[in-house]
């Protein structure tokens, strides 16, 4: 088998061709805790943030968030990805929603399908138990908090 470059390495990840396959998706619980306090501080607007990780041995470890310049308001939160560092470590999202359905919207789905391969969303209570977790296609996806 023909081994990657450097340059092939990093064209993978900055194109998106170089989707690793995992089995677990574990999540630091101080990212857990940052997801909440920073969606009831933003109420009654929404917040969203990218999800840092690596996958390493066939888990995808959570271990942080990357904020990026965007807006939000009561109807939704948008980033300007065309600021993020093409090194950085995202994985996916997670955004809240000013309201008691964790649910995906199209405009979310939409945007799963583009931007990485692990989503979350929190609604009110905005609780741990009122997390959810979705795949780059819309299906929930479990995760254990660590």
């Amino acid at each position: 088998m023909k081994k990657k470059s450097k340059i092939d390495n990093f064209l993978s990840r900055i194109f998106g061709a170089n989707k690793k396959r995992f089995e677990q998706i574990q999540i630091d619980r101080e990212v857990i805790e940052e997801i909440i306090n920073i969606a009831r501080q933003s109420y009654p607007r929404e917040f969203v943030a990218l999800l840092q990780g690596k996958i390493i041995n066939h888990i995808l470890r959570i271990d942080g968030l990357i904020f990026v310049p965007g807006s939000t308001s009561q109807e939704g939160a948008v980033m300007q990805l065309f600021m993020m560092p093409l090194t950085s470590d995202a994985v996916g999202s997670v955004h809240s929603h000013p309201g008691y359905s964790a649910g995906p919207s199209q405009a979310d789905l939409q945007f799963f399908a583009k931007k990485g391969f692990f989503h979350m969303i929190i609604a009110e209570p905005y609780t741990e138990e009122s997390i959810r977790a979705y795949d780059s296609f819309g299906n929930q996806a479990d995760y254990t908090v660590i």
